[in-house]
């Protein structure tokens, strides 16, 4: 059976996407994309050096050939901060596939939806393949999407909290609406989440925090991968209905009395 995993133009092999913030060092952050199995990682623009040769540079460790760069604006807390960031991004590098978001409030890191859709529409207009980190309201996810965005990118729960996704439903509904991928981005704690968001039919997962702060990251991206690949085929399966009684595993008909 096709499983294609497309974000714009482009096709993917996982359904993994690993960030490369908070670890140890950099070789680490190496060590566990190569665990993770992951095509794409997260570089936050503002935070992590990309270009000053003069200072330890994560294209050293991870071959921007081989895995694909997605930049973000990270940090961001209006959109004409966010625009800027992804155009020196473009500029300097030739990113054009980029993850955009544009934080409310710098306690819950939540998204400011409406300076968020206001980037969208000038990015998408330039040519940009945006995907967004979101809140999982799915009015505001169908507007991202009707401004033509790449991908939709719903919190599961707050952005390095670990708490799972405490709210299935609204992500199945933006799943359900949606015909670009969603993608779910941020407090994902431990492989099951992973596996959970994809089981309600996610195109896939971001993870960071849960790698990059487990007691042995290296292992925690190989359960990630694991678990997005489970979950997945969890919900290609078609899971079985849920009933309200007991029903026999052994067949009744032929038994011996």
């Amino acid at each position: 059976m096709s499983d294609i995993f497309k974000i714009g133009e482009r096709t993917f092999h996982s359904r993994l996407i690993v960030g490369t913030g908070k670890y140890k060092d950099l070789q680490e952050t190496a060590d566990a994309v190569e665990a993770s199995g992951a095509d794409i990682v997260t570089v936050a623009v503002r935070r992590v050096n990309i270009t000053d040769t003069k200072e330890p540079l994560l294209m050293d460790f991870i071959d921007p050939k081989k895995i694909t760069y997605l930049p973000n604006t990270a940090g961001c807390f209006n959109s004409e901060d966010a625009l800027r960031t992804l155009r020196l991004a473009k500029e300097s590098g030739g990113w054009n596939l980029v993850k955009l978001e544009v934080l409310g409030d710098e306690k819950t890191l939540y998204p400011n939806m409406r300076e968020t859709l206001v980037a969208a529409e000038v990015l998408v207009k330039e040519g940009f393949e945006v995907m967004v980190y979101c809140s999982d309201d799915p009015i505001a996810c169908k507007q991202l999407e009707e401004i033509g965005v790449a991908a939709i990118m719903p919190l599961g729960s707050l952005i390095g909290s670990g708490q799972g996704i405490p709210n299935k439903l609204n992500i199945e509904i933006i799943k359900k609406q949606s015909k670009v991928p969603v993608i779910v981005d941020a407090g994902i704690g431990t492989a099951s989440d992973a596996a959970i968001a994809m089981e309600l039919g996610c195109d896939g997962v971001l993870v960071n925090s849960a790698i990059a702060k487990a007691n042995n990251p290296i292992l925690m991206a190989t359960s990630m991968k694991n678990a997005v690949i489970a979950g997945r085929q969890s919900y290609l399966s078609g899971r079985m209905d849920k009933i309200n009684i007991a029903s026999p595993s052994s067949p009744v008909k032929g038994k011996i009395n």
